[in-house]
């Protein structure tokens, strides 16, 4: 198992990358997939056409977002934890992301997906 840490910067203000990560309707502007979210606690999501699926542990609107991700059968016994934490900035906002537990096999696929699908869109979303 692996963890990954990264921060990106999103050129809007935390409470519009919030939604933007919260929001079914606003995941799916800038994923271009429909999405199943929700901000209740328990509540499961699922995005890309259920290729990220998992549950939603604790939300702070407009600051943190912890999720479980599943893999597979270890979920229960070593569940993957995804935090997102949002810092206002000059240029937005700096998202700080923590992903522990990533099972080893999948470690390269999720570093990808985090930088080039997931934050990749939003940055590009929140472009000028």
């Amino acid at each position: 198992m692996k963890d990954y840490k990264k921060h990106f910067i999103l050129a809007a203000p935390p409470e519009e990358v919030y939604a933007a990560l919260t929001n079914p309707a606003t995941i799916q502007l800038w994923s271009g997939e429909v999405a199943e979210m929700s901000t209740e606690p328990g509540s499961e999501f699922s995005l890309w056409e259920e290729s990220i699926v998992g549950r939603n542990l604790e939300f702070e609107e407009g600051k943190k977002i912890v999720q479980q991700w599943y893999f597979g059968e270890e979920e229960d016994e070593n569940p993957s934890i995804v935090t997102i934490k949002l810092h206002p900035s000059t240029k937005g906002t700096d998202v700080e992301l923590r992903h522990t537990n990533i099972p080893d096999e999948a470690y390269e696929d999720m570093v990808a997906g985090w930088n080039e699908q997931y934050f990749g869109s939003l940055i590009e979303f929140y472009k000028d």
